[in-house]
């Protein structure tokens, strides 16, 4: 679970109600039906038309789930698993990588496949494949939740727009202008907030998540390509070290 975006979002919302609250106002007054059907709808339906139904409706399911059951695994600790397998297998040869169990199921995948006499050209062809494809979902999910974000300030202002059309039809009726200035500007606060609140920072979370996804695979590739070779996992630990910044590095191979 990611409770930063947990915390992010909940934060967002309490911000929200907090600056409601000092001002004096009912929240309840700023709950808008129309609001909400122009920048919500409008948003999605905008952006729905550039996709297929289906990867549209995959991409959010899979935004909403990557941005808040991911959880990033340290590439330090990842590179110790790596070294235990290599070992075992160095030790005890493929069979015996059957019972080991990591963590990461992209790694798990990879394990089997040599435990299963696969060679290293098709462990890294077959991996580098899922690793592409899987980066490629999470790129259009980030990409789609980017487009909502644009589009939903937009809206707003669309739903602004009907708003004081509203307000200027009913000039004669001052009772009526009161609302048709609230729907003004609560579409546009609506907007505003889905959007940096909400959309982009799923977007941004989505794209992170590729590239830290897209560096660990690459790296799990390169490691097993190496383990499948019989590499002594002193010098596979020398090698990944590269893929850590440089202040971490001396970490590791003081672990080898």
């Amino acid at each position: 679970m990611d409770f930063a975006t947990i915390l992010g979002l909940l934060g967002g919302v309490a911000v929200l109600f907090g600056a409601i609250a000092i001002e004096g106002s009912n929240p309840a007054s700023f709950a808008n039906l129309l609001a909400t059907v122009v920048v919500f709808g409008g948003a999605g339906v905008a952006v729905l038309t550039r996709y297929t139904l289906k990867s549209f409706g995959s991409a959010l399911v899979t935004g909403i789930t990557a941005a808040l059951k991911y959880t990033r695994q340290p590439t330090i600790a990842l590179i110790d698993q790596i070294a235990e397998v290599a070992e075992t297998m160095r030790r005890q040869g493929p069979i015996a990588l059957e019972q080991v169990n990591v963590t990461d199921p992209f790694f798990q995948r990879g394990i089997r496949m040599i435990a299963d006499g696969f060679s290293g050209e098709a462990i890294k062809a077959s991996l580098e494949r899922e690793r592409d494809l899987d980066y490629e979902r999470l790129d259009e999910a980030s990409r789609i939740y980017k487009q909502l974000g644009d589009a939903a300030p937009g809206l707003g202002m669309v739903g602004t727009l009907i708003g004081l059309v509203s307000l200027f039809g009913h000039m004669e009726d001052p009772k009526k202008i009161g609302p048709s200035m609230a729907i003004a500007l609560l579409t546009t606060l609506y907007g505003a907030v889905v959007s940096n609140l909400v959309f982009l920072p799923i977007a941004d979370k989505l794209a992170n998540r590729a590239a830290e996804d897209g560096t660990n695979r690459t790296l799990i590739i390169d490691a097993l390509t190496m383990i499948r070779e019989g590499r002594n996992p002193s010098s596979i630990r020398d090698e990944l070290s590269s893929f850590l910044p440089l202040h971490d590095r001396a970490k590791v191979l003081e672990a080898a």
